[in-house]
């Protein structure tokens, strides 16, 4: 008998199951051969009774004999609603193996990320990103299986598992390549819905395979049947078990289990007994069987089932108010009934724990309690756990099934919940808390609380759900004070992410008028001016006036005059004012030149806009020093976080940026590129996945790789219609650069006019932001060399204005470009001058190479060739070496 085949006693769960244990014993073979082999995930659907628990039962026999370890945990149709429980359950092995100081040690920088969510850790900050906790338990799961291979995890039911656990198991399937783990989900078809369902939807797309189970044939429940009664069983009774139960296992199983117990004789004229005996083992039959117990075992199976996992005979004491021997005397009743066994296969009590036999008889049990009890008894499991110094996150679940009563402390107890919940990065937990509060409901003076809690709850998952909330909290009485200037705050950032900027702009603009001059006011005025810099293209020349006016009152003593001084350098760059001026701004906002408390990269009040804002006006006002230091620092922080998603995609790709000004183009690539990957995770066409793109065709431009760069743009996307936001560097300019590069002349003359009409909207540029008028003015060169000479002589002046020695340099190569003759050489030669002393060492080689070919000089050909290469810069080395491979040099 092969080790697929089941012994001719075992359970009809596991009869007809050859092939999918066959599939098991391989993938455990492969995942034994060799510990860094690839891990592989194995889904097994089917309908209830059809045998998945009792495959993974055997496949966890199986594994063990072979010496594997396994982790094992399984949902429950009423703890759906408990963020990470199913992955706490199957961590608990590894979490219990290690104490504190060790899991510390060994999770490194993730467990402040993930160690809240699988409650070894008190939670960190006030509002974790369900993102990147999810994140960190894909990393600290990762690491936990390489300590334990080989590793088998199971996870049974995974329909009823919670939507956070389905995220994290969804996202650790997809990256099984490089991790020698087995992992085998077992679910019912078409029981979630929403993102559970999108989720496991992903989870089996990641399967090397998809396993639908069926129901037994009639020869192996007759099979089954001759095994369970004995070989005189005649065909008719075995037909008709398997007509009755319409081959479901666990119906089998049950109904076979009942003939004994009823002594009926498995004889043809008997058969017509069975269906009666089938009534009993589902629904009300069941429930029937259950009340032939007594009162006292009943309400005891209905504790067991409110409590739906660590069941103990104490704890179902305490709930069903029965004392303990009378409840070890019912959970014997329930036992020997086949209601409830012990959860370990080898039969040893886990700490006294039972569980039900079946899902089906737990859902059977629970949906008989007569509704009112049902209410009673949650609400006093909820009581006990909360005694029990549980936290109120755990008794959220009891609390949600009672009825609305005008309750104050259940409100308040939901609230408290609805804080766990989002400190360990599980908003929709925390939501369903908080709607849950408002049908108690809660006072009037409350009511606008809760509102503006569920509205922060929502803002990361459902901008537009947190609309209608915070505009209902804010129409009502109660929110005051800094709560209300708060919610406004959230509003107008909801509104952003709905793509409502001007409605956005509004709400702040009409809650400062509510104030009179002051802090609040001040920092009102703040967030104004902050969408429209970074969200407006066609705001008004009048706001900068109004800006600079109100940013010339601070000094830089809190964050708020801190926050004005930043954005008005930030919009003074990009309109190309006097660096030297826009540094003595941003250089106010720093307190003994680094970022004040408060302002970091991580604090929540301001957002990373306000530091990219920061370290943009450093990068184009020649300051890569102090830019590199800062987004370096950035990238550290999130790092160290565990932050995965979008803001460290934007530290990668500014960081990346600094490094494509300095003329560090292969780090500036690689930065880059690790930014597009980050942001393809987080979505396309959203301001961080333009920055990245957009930054990478620059630097393959720079490098001398337009093909590169071309294919780069059609993969990403980098093309019309482009963001409202503002794109660093200017992307007209640089789709304009692209489309010259790859001859497509017209249509990239088309873009950088485009770029010049937008500046021109935008009451002025920064020339090396936007470089519109240089990259037109060569293109327009041959065929209307007077416009180009317009175009180059504007270009000058905003550089003069602007007094960077990078765009004053820039300017004067671009004049050089459209000269002949040694005019052409001495503008070259003031560019290089320029350049030189700049930190931009590829526009420093590019303009060494241009005036080496125009003074024929080696001398200035061999530097800029030197400088080229080890800027990365693979087109100014080539054009180099043909200069000085063509001769005729001073």
């Amino acid at each position: 008998m092969t080790e697929g085949r089941p012994s001719a006693a075992a359970s009809a769960s596991l009869w007809e199951r050859e092939a999918e244990l066959a599939t098991v014993a391989r993938a455990i073979d492969e995942l034994r051969a060799e510990r860094d082999s690839a891990g592989s995930l194995l889904v097994f659907r089917g309908e209830a009774g059809l045998g998945k628990t009792a495959l993974l039962a055997e496949i966890r026999r199986m594994a063990e004999r072979r010496n594997c370890a396994v982790w094992y945990t399984r949902g429950a149709e009423t703890l759906r609603s408990v963020p990470f429980n199913v992955v706490r359950q199957l961590l608990q092995p590894a979490l219990l193996s290690l104490l504190p100081e060790e899991a510390r040690e060994y999770l490194g920088d993730w467990y402040d990320i993930a160690g809240p969510a699988l409650g070894i850790a008190e939670p960190q900050e006030e509002s974790a990103d369900p993102q990147y906790v999810c994140d960190g338990l894909v990393a600290a799961v990762r690491r936990l299986a390489r300590r334990e291979w080989p590793l088998v995890l199971l996870i049974d039911d995974a329909h009823w598992a919670d939507q956070e656990t389905l995220r994290w198991l969804a996202a650790f399937a997809e990256r099984l390549d490089d991790l020698s783990v087995l992992v085998v989900v077992a679910r019912r078809p078409g029981e979630a819905g929403g993102d559970s369902a999108r989720h496991l939807d992903t989870i089996a797309a990641a399967g090397r395979s998809v396993t639908n189970l069926r129901a037994l044939t009639p020869d192996a429940a007759a099979g089954l049947t001759r095994a369970t009664l004995g070989r005189h069983a005649d065909d008719a009774f075995c037909r008709e078990v398997w007509a009755v139960t319409a081959g479901n296992p666990y119906d089998t199983v049950e109904l076979l289990a009942k003939v004994q117990d009823s002594e009926l004789p498995p004889v043809e004229g008997r058969a017509g007994e069975l269906r009666a005996l089938n009534r009993a083992a589902r629904g009300g039959g069941l429930v029937d069987r259950i009340k032939e117990l007594g009162l006292e075992a009943t309400q005891f199976a209905w504790a067991a089932a409110i409590l739906g996992t660590g069941i103990t005979i104490e704890s179902v004491a305490r709930l069903a108010t029965m004392g303990e021997d009378t409840a070890r005397h019912c959970a014997d009743l329930l036992c020997a009934a086949r209601i409830l066994t012990v959860p370990d296969p080898k039969g040893e009590h886990r700490g006294g724990e039972l569980e039900f036999v079946h899902p089906l008889i737990a859902s059977a049990v629970y949906n008989s309690i007569p509704p009112a009890v049902c209410t009673a008894m949650h609400g006093v499991a909820a009581d006990i756990v909360t005694e029990m110094g549980r936290g109120a996150a755990e008794a959220a679940r009891h609390l949600l099934e009672v009825h609305p009563d005008d309750d104050e402390e259940l409100v308040e107890q939901l609230r408290e919940a609805a804080r766990e919940h989002l400190a360990v990065g599980a908003p929709d937990a925390a939501r369903v808390c908080l709607e849950r509060a408002l049908e108690e409901p809660p006072r009037p003076e409350i009511h606008a609380h809760v509102l503006y809690e569920l509205g922060c709850a929502t803002l990361l998952t459902a901008p537009a759900v947190t609309i209608g909330h915070l505009r209902s909290a804010l129409g009502m009485r109660g929110l005051d004070g800094r709560d209300r200037v708060d919610a406004v705050v959230r509003l107008s950032q909801a509104l952003l992410h709905n793509d409502q900027l001007e409605e956005a702009v509004r709400t702040i603009e009409a809650e400062a008028a509510r104030h009179e001059a002051g802090p609040v006011r001040m920092r009102l005025q703040a967030f104004q001016y902050m969408w429209e810099g970074i969200h407006g293209e066609t705001v008004a020349p009048s706001r900068s006036r109004s800006l600079a006016e109100l940013a010339a009152t601070c000094t830089g003593r809190d964050n708020t005059e801190r926050a004005l001084l930043i954005l008005r350098g930030f919009d003074a760059m990009t309109h190309g004012e006097s660096a030297a001026e826009i540094l003595e701004l941003c250089d106010r906002a720093l307190v003994n030149g680094r970022l004040a408390p408060g302002l970091g990269w991580t604090d929540r009040e301001w957002g990373i806009e306000l530091l990219m804002m920061l370290g943009s006006a450093y990068v184009y006002t020649d300051r890569l020093d102090r830019a590199e230091s800062l987004f370096s620092e950035a990238l550290r922080v999130y790092t160290g976080a565990g932050w995965h998603g979008g803001h460290l995609s934007l530290a990668n790709a500014y960081l990346g940026l600094a490094y494509r000004r300095q003329g560090r183009l292969k780090d500036a690539e690689a930065h880059l590129r690790e930014a597009l990957v980050l942001a393809e995770r987080v979505g396309r066409r959203l301001p961080l996945h333009w920055s990245a793109t957009c930054g990478l065709v620059d630097t393959l431009l720079a490098r001398g790789r337009a093909g590169e760069a071309w294919s780069v743009a059609e993969q990403y996307g980098f093309a019309p219609p482009y963001p409202s936001t503002i794109v660093l560097p200017d992307v007209r300019c640089v789709r304009g650069r692209l489309l010259l590069a790859v001859g497509r002349t017209e249509e990239g003359i088309n873009e950088l006019e485009a770029a010049e009409k937008t500046a021109v909207t935008r009451g002025g540029h920064n020339p090396v932001l936007a470089p519109w008028s240089i990259d037109l003015a060569r293109a327009l060169a041959g065929q209307d060399p007077a416009r180009a000479a317009r175009l180059a002589a504007d270009a000058r002046r905003q550089a003069e204005r602007f007094g960077t020695d990078t765009a004053i340099g820039e300017a004067l190569r671009c004049a050089a470009a459209l000269e002949t003759g040694c005019r052409a050489a001495q503008l070259a030669a003031r560019a290089v001058t320029y350049l030189e002393a700049s930190p931009s060492q590829y526009e420093h080689a590019a303009a060494r190479i241009e005036h080496g070919i125009l003074a024929r000089s080696a001398a200035d050909l061999r530097r800029g060739l030197d400088l080229a290469r080890s800027c990365g810069a693979d087109g100014l080395a080539a054009r180099a070496s043909e200069a000085l491979a063509a001769g005729g040099l001073r």
